[in-house]
């Protein structure tokens, strides 16, 4: 399982990333997933004006390749842990009792940091256009 964040649906206009390209590039069947606040993040980010609108607009709509869980969480990266925590996630396929065996997507520094601390593989932006994994 590969969790997406806000911003790592944003990348394909704010950065130039193909990111599902590069997620199967790293990773085999990497099954993309993202939590309920990260959309609804998406939708409001949308509905302003500029390049950022844009980007979430593209976010919003790669966010339809992804299985779109509930989360216990609503702020967008609390629920991205939640889900790399083993937590909530109707239909996830991980249980609290589980050790998560997936990635996050993220170039969000404080929420990959917040993630290396738990032990969680984070996928970032490396070079100009290209996702790398960093493990914990």
């Amino acid at each position: 399982m590969v969790v997406l964040d806000t911003n790592a649906l944003m990348m394909p206009v704010e950065c130039g990333v193909r990111v599902f390209e590069e997620l199967d590039r790293l990773v085999d069947d990497p099954d993309p997933v993202t939590p309920e606040p990260v959309v609804a993040e998406l939708e409001t980010l949308a509905a302003g004006a500029g390049e950022e609108a844009t980007a979430a607009a593209v976010g919003r709509d790669l966010a339809e390749r992804c299985r779109v869980l509930a989360t216990t969480e609503q702020y967008a990266d609390d629920a991205v842990v939640e889900l790399a925590s083993g937590g909530a996630g109707r239909g996830s396929g991980v249980g609290a009792d589980e050790r998560f065996d997936g990635y996050v997507v993220t170039n969000d520094r404080p929420l990959r940091e917040r993630l290396l601390a738990r032990g969680v593989r984070v996928i970032g932006l490396r070079g100009a256009n290209t996702l790398a994994i960093t493990e914990p």
